[in-house]
C-alpha cells in the first residue's frame, strides 16, 4: 500500500517538475523575443537618426525638420538606455532649436493657420535656425558620428 501512495506522490512530483519546466522555458522564449524586440527597435531609431543626420549635412533636410525628427528619436534611444543621456548638454545646438520649435503646428494644423501666422513663424523659425547654425552643424557632425 505504502509503495502505491509513493509511486503516486512521485508521479505528481514529476509531473509538477515537468510543468514547472516548461513554464521556465516559456518564460526564457518570452524574454529572448522582447530582447530581439528591442533590439530591433534600437538598430531601427539609431539608422534613422544617421540617416537624418547626414541629409542635414548634405543639406537635404532643413535644420528645424531634421532637429523635430531627430530629438523625437533621440528621447525614443534614450528610454532604451540603462544610462540614459542628457541631451540637451550633449547638443545644445538641437536643443536650443528645438525649444524654440517644438510647439509649432505642423502639416495640417499649419495649414489650418492664416498666411500672417503662418509667416510669422516661419521667421521666428529661421532666425532661431540662423542663431543657433554654428553650434547645430557641430551637433550635427557629432550625431553622425555616434549613430554611424
Amino acid at each position: 500500500m505504502w509503495y502505491v501512495l509513493g509511486a503516486i506522490g512521485l508521479v505528481i512530483i514529476i509531473s509538477l517538475a515537468y510543468y514547472a519546466g516548461q513554464l521556465l522555458w516559456q518564460v526564457k522564449q518570452k524574454s529572448l523575443e522582447q530582447e530581439a524586440q528591442k533590439k530591433k527597435r534600437l538598430d531601427y531609431v539609431t539608422s534613422s537618426i544617421a540617416h537624418i543626420a547626414k541629409a542635414m549635412q548634405a543639406d537635404q533636410c532643413e535644420f528645424s525638420e531634421g532637429v523635430l525628427r531627430i530629438w523625437v528619436l533621440l528621447e525614443h534611444y534614450n528610454s532604451e538606455q540603462t544610462a540614459p543621456k542628457d541631451y540637451k548638454t550633449t547638443y545644445p545646438g538641437f536643443a536650443s532649436l528645438y525649444d524654440v520649435i517644438k510647439d509649432m503646428p505642423t502639416h495640417d494644423a499649419r495649414k489650418k493657420l492664416g498666411k500672417q501666422e503662418r509667416h510669422k513663424m516661419d521667421l521666428v523659425r529661421w532666425n532661431a535656425e540662423k542663431e543657433h547654425e554654428e553650434q547645430i552643424r557641430l551637433d550635427i557632425d557629432s550625431i553622425a558620428k555616434e549613430f554611424a
